[in-house]
Formats: C-alpha cells, sequence, structure tokens
C-alpha cells in the first residue's frame, strides 16, 4: 500500500529522509532530480535563469555529470499524470487556492520555519470639540509564532526492464505507480486540512480547521438521524453563522460536510416548496458562498469556513511535482511526488476565529 509522508524541518532539525538530505547539503535542488536523456544520450537538466517562470526563455538545457534515465517525453508523460491527479478532489485545499488564500514561499527549499505575527487591538478614537485632547496612544502588541513547512512525499518506482520495454514497443510509459503516489500526496494534503492531527516541530504546530484551540464549537443532531428536520437543518447552519459573526468574521463562509450527508441535502426541503432541496435552501442564506462534501472529514461533522486570509491560508512553497530520487542496482529506479504545500489556521490575539466546528450530539 502506497503511504504518503510528511517531512517535518525546524531551524536546526530535520524529521523525515527528504528533510534530512536539506539539512546535510543545505537546500535540495528540484531541478536537478530531474535529469533527463539528450538526443545524444548525454544526461541534462533544465536550469531555471530567472524571469518569468512561464516563459520559455527563463529555462535553459544544461548538460551535467550523472546519470538519467528517463528521456525529456517520458517526465512529460509522468507529470501529466501527476498534475491530472492534483486537480481531483483537493476539496478544501482548492477552496483556498481559487479564493486567493494562499501565501507563496520565496525560497521554499530554504526555508524551514515560516515565522509570523498576529496583533493586538490598540487605540480609540476620541470626539471632542476641540481636537487638541490627546487620545489614548497605546500601540499594537505584536506575537511572533511558528509554523514548521512540511514536504509531503510518496516513493515510487519503475522498472528498468520494463521502461526498455515500453520504449523498443513504442508504447507510452506506464503512469499508474505516479498517478497513485499523486493521489495520496493530495489526500495528505487533505487529511491535513479536515483531520484531528497535528504536526508538532520546531516550536510550531500544524493544526487543522478541526483541532485548532480558537475555533468556536457546538452540538447539533445528526442530519441524517429520524430526529433531525429541514427546518432544524438549516437552523444548525444559522447558529454556526451567528458564531462567526459574534466573532466578528462576516463572511463570505463555505460548509464543509461528510460524505454521511451528502443526499440528505438533496432531499425535497418540504413538501410546500417541491423542488426545492435543503441545499437549496441553506445555499439561500446570506454568505453562504457554497457546500462541498470532504470525504476525509469525519462522520457527524460540520464546519463553517469564513473564507478570508486572516483565518486561513495555505502556505505554498513547491506544487506538485515528480523527481527522480535514487537507483537501487541496475534494475529499478526510484522517484518521489512531492510537495510543499501546509494548510495555516489562523486567529487573533483575543482568540477570535473564523471557524466554526459542530459535532452531532
Amino acid at each position: 500500500m502506497i503511504k504518503g509522508n510528511v517531512d517535518l524541518l525546524s531551524k536546526n532539525s530535520a524529521q523525515g529522509e527528504v528533510a534530512a538530505q536539506i539539512i546535510a547539503n543545505g537546500q535540495l535542488n528540484v531541478g536537478q532530480l530531474r535529469p533527463f536523456i539528450g538526443q545524444d544520450g548525454r544526461a541534462y537538466i533544465t536550469a531555471y535563469l530567472g524571469g518569468d517562470p512561464k516563459k520559455k526563455e527563463s529555462y535553459k538545457t544544461v548538460p551535467i555529470n550523472t546519470n538519467a534515465t528517463l528521456r525529456r517525453d517520458e517526465w512529460k508523460q509522468l507529470d501529466d499524470a501527476v498534475l491530472g491527479l492534483a486537480e481531483f478532489r483537493l476539496g478544501g485545499v482548492q477552496d483556498l487556492i481559487d479564493n486567493g488564500l494562499t501565501f507563496n514561499l520565496g525560497n521554499a527549499m530554504g526555508t524551514t520555519v515560516l515565522e509570523y505575527h498576529d496583533v493586538s487591538d490598540a487605540m480609540e478614537a476620541d470626539l471632542t470639540m476641540d481636537g487638541v485632547t490627546r487620545s489614548k496612544g497605546d500601540r499594537p502588541i505584536y506575537t511572533t509564532h511558528y509554523l514548521p513547512i512540511p514536504i509531503i512525499h510518496v516513493d515510487y518506482e519503475i522498472n528498468t526492464r520494463v521502461l526498455e520495454a515500453s520504449r523498443r514497443m513504442g508504447n507510452p510509459l506506464d503512469t499508474t505507480s505516479a498517478e497513485r503516489a499523486a493521489r495520496k500526496v493530495n489526500e495528505m494534503m487533505e487529511t491535513m486540512l479536515f483531520t484531528n492531527t497535528t504536526y508538532t516541530f520546531g516550536g510550531g504546530i500544524i493544526y487543522s480547521y478541526v483541532n485548532h484551540p480558537h475555533r468556536n464549537g457546538g452540538t447539533f443532531t445528526a442530519w441524517n438521524s429520524s430526529a433531525a428536520t429541514s427546518a432544524s437543518i438549516v437552523q444548525d447552519v444559522l447558529d454556526m453563522k451567528q458564531a462567526a459573526i459574534t466573532d466578528h468574521y462576516y463572511g463570505d463562509y463555505m460548509l464543509y460536510i461528510p460524505t454521511e450527508y451528502e443526499t440528505v441535502l438533496d432531499e425535497d426541503y418540504d413538501t410546500t416548496t417541491p423542488g426545492t432541496t435543503i441545499r437549496e435552501r441553506i445555499l439561500k442564506i446570506g454568505s453562504i458562498k457554497g457546500i462541498k462534501v470532504i470525504d476525509t472529514l469525519a462522520t457527524g461533522t460540520l464546519l463553517l469556513v469564513c473564507m478570508r486570509s486572516d483565518v486561513v491560508r495555505l502556505v505554498r512553497g513547491l506544487p506538485i511535482q515528480n523527481v527522480e530520487w535514487q537507483t537501487e542496482g541496475k534494475f529499478i529506479n526510484k522517484y518521489k511526488v512531492l510537495t510543499i504545500q501546509v494548510p495555516q489556521i489562523r486567529s487573533d490575539q483575543e482568540k477570535h476565529s473564523g471557524i466554526v466546528h459542530y459535532t452531532a450530539a
């Protein structure tokens, strides 16, 4: 069974194979881990020269003194397989990207910990007739926090005999392993966002929606139980919205539900409004931007998330991609699908949060 791995980096220590190599070498140059066989049989890499990364002239093909196992078109086949899966069922992660809730690291491989701050409320406006009286002269207080920067990766391998057979027969490269590796990376990203898992390292903690200490909590009657009604379901959402408003987060909101409630929302709201489903009724609530089913969300769980950067953002350092890792003997070529992306759940110093987490009573 293919399993996703999360390597964690702090300022002075590492946890995991990839992280250990970065600490040992000072960096991990992804470009050098993608050598390809040129038409002359020599090994080459594509080096980034600077400028617009989307333009061809920003890159240069450079020969290197190392072995390569794949041709350029074979790398493209693997990349197409991985990037195709990267767009599949990302759920909450994709919502962050679509809403522009991202923070891009300038040097992902060299950034082991993200240092960030929250700020206190400060200063008050005074109402006077002469404008001479001095108002309260306090200043904001900043608190420093740290977020470990993880590397999510999955290993797979390509047998040399299978690779040579595909070339000889003129068949496309079998990308099944690369696709499954990419799927596991995606699943790990969703797990970090929606499950009760924390990653503590280097003085920082990676929280999820369901375990951040400042999230708003509450209980509800399970939507698939006989005690739940269409009206009570809508009231649950209204109560969650009010909890966010009370903490001064006014929308827009995404509502996340587990798989068990998907068909419940497709039922008619009531007999007096035929053709209107419970889902459609919820979407008529102001500032509810959408409803999404999350397969990794635990049963009996509801999440309402305000789509603002001071609530949550996706720290992005390296998009999902393939690299060649090592070769075992002459017959097994090792590869990794890896990414540097981590959710950052945020709140202010007064412990206000735009996340509302309800669990079934």
